[in-house]
């Protein structure tokens, strides 16, 4: 399998956040560890690609997690480009 570049992975997440998701949920989907999870997130949220909220769990609190409208745009213009480089070679 080839190595995912930073670009990629930000895809992954993004596109595994189209609906609320908690952090374990991410790192199936994404195949991250939780330490890559949490420094990609931490930046995500911080760029407003994604955005969190607690909300009552049975018998805890949980934050999900969901791409903004922001997030959803970056993976289209992400895809856009691979589209072009593609064409280019």
């Amino acid at each position: 399998m080839k190595r995912r570049d930073r670009h990629d992975i930000a895809k992954a997440i993004l596109k595994a956040a189209k609906l609320p998701i908690r952090k374990t949920h991410f790192m199936y989907k994404a195949r991250l560890s939780y330490a890559q999870l949490d420094r990609y997130l931490d930046l995500m949220i911080e760029n407003g690609l994604i955005e969190n909220r607690t909300v009552k769990g049975k018998k805890n609190d949980e934050t999900l997690y969901k791409a903004t409208e922001k997030g959803l745009n970056f993976v289209k213009n992400l895809e856009l480009a691979e589209e072009l480089w593609k064409n280019d070679e």
